[in-house]
């Protein structure tokens, strides 16, 4: 009898095998049992006979949700059945007997659910948004190895600000005072495309935003991309390349896990270049035609964006905000300096931003002003203003939030599924 996994079934067809897992559910019916069993690969229906299975049988009746096992029986496909096959038992062995598990089927709050988080995550709707959250990780490093990228792992302690000093987690590091937990890995990108041309990195990101909309999170990971000699033309066609070649990329692995997401596939299907394109003032004119009083020079809230997606069918650039609205880093349009090259990228759907990038400034001297009109402290800056002392280039670069592109794919009303254990304002535990 070989020892396997569910998702090995098709090879195992008629075969005995040993499967160890979790009784996910059960039901009985006098002399048969049948167990919904899952063992982290998939799940499948195990059948129960008390005629075969002896005195253990009386055990297996009545066992507890979400008890562990060792199941020994044969391999039948079943169409009807979870997964699609069956296991007809020979022998089962109770590994541990769960005590009566807290998440029945009634509904639950969010609230409660959250703090269940750690057996939550073991539900079938989990369980299928983390794989698919395993496949899109792998397609977006799949996409940058392809291109010729090089993974940079920028540091999580930092002395350095790159967005907005209002968000940043403080942290006593020993002797030497107070630093941060990153915001961004994009300065230290920065750094390292003079020896590399093409870089990215793939990390935790944290920020203090005391927000509690269903779009954001405390502590969220976040791929972001730099390169050497890139406009802010060129920018925004790598952003339509990568998001299009991981949006289609996850579609194709994962299209059983999404549509028993209940998503609908067809707006996926459109995630192609060219994505559509508009100017920041053409944003604000959008919504004050739709009876938004939003003035000039303010940044675009989850509403303002929501407006702007359902009006397009795929993902939507909004370009060159003002400089007042924006990071201290970004480049002026040359003939217009009261704005920057950069773009946020819209998910449709109303999901809002799932990138913000830019051109980044080159210039030491107009750097260094922005760094002062900002209120920073340039003396903490020093290793990034040499950047622009020692064969300074145009470059430019973007972020991409795993979880709100996950939650776009997916199709889920909060960020808070797609990560396993979310951290919010009101909530760090589990």
């Amino acid at each position: 009898m070989q020892e396997c996994l569910i998702r090995d079934f098709p090879d195992f067809i008629g075969k005995e095998v040993t499967i160890k897992g979790w009784v996910s559910n059960r039901r009985s019916s006098g002399r048969v049992s049948f167990l919904v069993f899952r063992d982290g690969s998939g799940i499948c229906q195990v059948i129960a006979e008390r005629d075969t299975l002896g005195e253990i049988y009386a055990e297996i009746k009545k066992i507890p949700i979400e008890s562990s096992a060792i199941v020994h029986g044969t391999v039948v496909e079943e169409s009807r059945a979870p997964g699609g096959f069956e296991v007809q038992a020979s022998g089962i062995e109770i590994v541990q007997k769960s005590e009566e598990f807290p998440i029945g089927k009634k509904e639950h709050g969010p609230d409660f659910l959250l703090s269940n988080r750690h057996l939550w995550l073991r539900s079938q709707r989990q369980t299928t948004i983390m794989r698919v959250r395993d496949a899109l990780v792998r397609h977006v490093r799949n996409y940058f190895y392809e291109n010729g990228f090089t993974l940079i792992d920028t540091p999580i302690f930092t002395t350095t600000c790159g967005e907005d000093t209002s968000n940043l987690f403080s942290v006593e590091y020993f002797d030497l005072g107070k630093t941060y937990l990153s915001q961004t890995g994009q300065l230290y990108l920065e750094a390292a495309i003079s020896g590399l041309g093409k870089v990215y990195c793939l990390g935790p990101t944290f920020r203090a935003e005391r927000s509690k909309t269903r779009r954001h999170l405390t502590e969220f990971w976040m791929v972001e991309a730099e390169v050497a000699f890139n406009d802010h033309k060129k920018n925004l066609e790598l952003q339509e390349d990568f998001v299009s070649y991981i949006v289609q990329n996850t579609l194709a692995e994962k299209e059983a896990e999404l549509l028993s997401l209940e998503r609908d596939l067809e707006p996926l299907k459109k995630v192609v270049p060219p994505f559509h394109r508009i100017s920041y003032d053409e944003a604000l004119d959008i919504l004050r035609k739709q009876g938004s009083d939003i003035q000039w020079g303010a940044d675009l809230g989850a509403d303002d964006e929501t407006v702007i997606t359902q009006l397009f069918d795929k993902p939507v650039f909004i370009e060159n905000y003002p400089k007042q609205t924006k990071a201290f880093y970004m480049k002026q349009v040359p003939d217009k300096p009261e704005y920057v090259y950069c773009a946020d990228l819209l998910a449709p759907e109303g999901y809002g931003e799932i990138i913000g990038g830019s051109q980044r400034e080159d210039n030491l001297d107009v750097l260094l002003k922005s760094i002062r009109d900002n209120n920073l402290e340039p003396e903490r800056y020093g290793w990034y203003l040499d950047l622009r002392k020692y064969g300074s280039v145009p470059h430019a670069g973007f972020g991409l939030g795993i979880e709100r592109t996950l939650s776009w794919i997916c199709g889920l009303k909060h960020v808070r599924e797609t990560i396993p254990f979310p951290r919010m304002i009101y909530r760090a535990y589990p």
